[in-house]
């Protein structure tokens, strides 16, 4: 008897990304971890750079600022 090959094709639905976030977490709790991440060089890390995160608003106008008032390195 010949072996047949059953092929699986996934749903539309499951296979398009979902535009929701999956998991919510703290900052204090995100921020050590990525920055041990980046000190250590974890390789894994650069996989993930064009992510993109949902921040308050709060929080995006105090980097904002911070970003438009921190002296520039020389």
């Amino acid at each position: 008897m010949a072996t047949r090959l059953k092929l699986f094709t996934p749903a539309p639905e499951e296979t398009e990304p979902s535009t929701e976030p999956d998991v919510r977490v703290r900052l204090g709790d995100l921020l050590p971890l990525v920055a041990m991440a980046q000190r250590m060089n974890f390789i894994w890390l650069k996989d993930f750079l064009d992510d993109e995160v949902v921040v308050s608003n709060d929080l995006y106008e105090v980097m904002q600022a911070f970003r438009s008032s921190r002296p520039t390195s020389a």
